[in-house]
């Protein structure tokens, strides 16, 4: 079942399986996230808010269109606001499940993220802490669904969780993997990102839930440690000619990857696999803390000085 929401003609709902719906906001730019819906007979599970009020208000429409039970249970698979801003909109009685790292940076954050874009409408957006934790696994029992929330190591962030249901063969990925968008992990770990999504591949899926983009199949995994992969020799390339992550850059070939949105990343990603190779400030432990805002900087100069467009 696909049927359209928005005024823009960007939100669509697609039932995967039975009970199992993907809540997609095409093309899946910066800010305009996916979130899945699990119906159970009681109520539902929500894997992911959305960056705005009023897109947050069309998802809690849409589930409890879908839900005839009032148990409302959210999982943020990360840190990052166009994620979790709509928590509180599922209302005080909702159970909010995360990974343990995920609820500490989502407290430090706070709303920075719409400081970032001040033009963009965000209206009551705000957040609200997980009340439930885990640090490698947790089940979850919807209905009859079994359902297994996984955090595998530092990817796209420090604090990044899939959701697997193994019967259906379906994964919610989160930002570890997106779908026709430029991966992103300035905030988490190339190296890292490509040990976790070897272990995703392994899963089994048949379809697959980014957190940004169209739905896909299991080629976004090897498509994405590719893309990765280059990254590492570009990063190698640059450093040993000695030019840094914005430089290494400009100098790059997009070739394959020319047709994934948001290029700008390339730059950020940089940062990251520069400091895992020693290259650059930072220290080469996987995920640990760069400077963010120099990295961001360095994209809008790589974008032309613009700061890069966000769809929410």
């Amino acid at each position: 079942m696909t049927s359209g929401l928005a005024a823009r003609g960007t939100d669509r709902i697609t039932e995967i399986a039975d009970g199992v719906y993907a809540y997609l906001q095409l093309p899946g730019g910066w800010c305009l996230s996916n979130s899945g819906i699990v119906v159970s007979p009681d109520g539902a599970v929500v894997i992911d808010t959305l960056a705005t009020e009023s897109r947050n208000r069309r998802l809690v429409a849409a589930v409890d269109g879908l839900a005839s039970g009032s148990r409302r249970t959210v999982v943020n698979t990360h840190f990052h606001g166009d994620h979790h801003f709509g928590n509180h909109l599922f209302g005080p009685q909702a159970t909010i499940i995360a990974h343990e790292r995920a609820r500490i940076e989502m407290d430090e954050a706070g709303l920075a993220l719409t400081q970032l874009w001040p033009e963009v409408e965000w209206g009551d957006v705000r957040v609200t802490l997980p009340s439930v934790t885990f640090t490698d696994r947790l089940h979850l029992h919807i209905g009859d669904r079994a359902a297994e929330l996984i955090h595998l190591g530092p990817a796209h962030t420090t604090n990044d969780a899939v959701v697997w249901l193994p019967q259906d063969k379906i994964l919610f990925a989160g930002d570890i993997v997106l779908s026709g968008a430029t991966p992103f992990n300035l905030m988490g770990s190339v190296e890292g990102a490509l040990r976790v999504i070897s272990e995703l591949a392994q899963f089994g899926a048949e379809t697959v839930v980014c957190g940004h983009g169209p739905l896909t199949g299991p080629e976004v995994f090897a498509q994405t440690i590719a893309y990765l992969t280059w990254i590492q020799h570009l990063a190698a390339e640059g450093s040993a000619d000695g030019v840094g992550p914005l430089e290494a850059a400009r100098r790059a070939e997009l070739g394959e990857f020319a047709g994934l949105i948001d290029s700008e990343r390339l730059v950020g990603n940089l940062y990251r696999a520069y400091a895992e190779q020693g290259a650059a400030p930072g220290g080469s432990e996987l995920g640990a803390p760069l400077d963010v805002i120099a990295a961001f900087d360095d994209m809008v100069s790589f974008n032309d000085g613009q700061v890069p467009e966000c769809l929410a």
